[in-house]
């Protein structure tokens, strides 16, 4: 039976994105945030793209300074967002591809494209105490080359299950990705596309360590709140932790 703690980090990126389509103040990403902590998320995730779409550097100075538990900062693998990244100083980067004509993050980042560069990244974030986790498809080749690299953690993109979750074959690729990364003696974290209605074979995958959940939890909160819709996971995700 799986008895570890599963982390919940809470991606706040779209409070952001309603607050930016007034161009206003309201809703805060960072009070989002705190009443995320107070329902009892282990950490905070915002990605700070490249379009300032959602999430604005502003945010992420506040966040640094608020955040109680942790904070992950998501990221492109640029000299900019790696420069940011040193001077907030977040627990953990996650690395990820990006495209400005994307809607979301649409699969994982090829760690084979620019390794030197990735590497290059690593290093400097790493020597600054930030722990790196580079989000990829739940690929074997993908894995063994994030280990390589010389990354923390991977996140394996959960997006094909989320959107076949009947279908068995993304399912035991996740199972295999993750318990694959654990050998190599990486931490294993997954997110996109989770919902409380889904997330339950994620979370029981007994190699994976975090979820990384953000827009079921903002589109949720619109109906019962963000702070009920932080529990209503985490009761989910328990409940499918104590099951295997």
């Amino acid at each position: 039976m799986t008895n570890s703690h599963q982390r919940l980090y809470i991606n706040i990126d779209h409070v952001a994105t309603v607050r930016q389509a007034r161009r206003t103040v309201e809703p805060d990403p960072v009070a989002a945030a705190t009443i995320c902590e107070e329902a009892g998320a282990d950490g905070i995730t915002a990605h700070l793209r490249e379009d300032r779409r959602h999430i604005i550097d502003d945010d992420v100075y506040r966040l640094a300074r608020s955040v109680k538990t942790v904070l992950n900062l998501e990221m492109a693998n640029t000299a900019e967002m790696v420069e940011i990244a040193l001077r907030v100083r977040p627990y953990q980067v996650t690395l990820v591809p990006e495209r400005r004509e994307e809607i979301t993050t649409e699969g994982g980042l090829d760690v084979t494209r620019d390794p030197a560069g990735l590497v290059a990244s690593i290093t400097r974030l790493q020597a600054a105490g930030i722990g790196v986790s580079l989000f990829i498809d739940p690929d074997e080749r993908m894995v063994r080359a994030s280990r390589d690299l010389g990354a923390t953690a991977v996140e394996l993109h959960t997006g094909t299950y989320a959107h076949h979750p009947t279908d068995e074959m993304p399912l035991r690729a996740l199972q295999a990705a993750a318990a694959l990364g654990a050998t190599l003696g990486l931490h294993v974290h997954a997110g996109h596309g989770l919902t409380v209605a889904n997330v339950g074979r994620v979370a029981a995958i007994p190699a994976i360590e975090e979820l990384n959940i953000g827009h079921a939890i903002v589109g949720r909160a619109i109906f019962i709140g963000i702070a009920a819709a932080v529990r209503e996971m985490r009761v989910a995700m328990d409940a499918a932790r104590a099951s295997t």
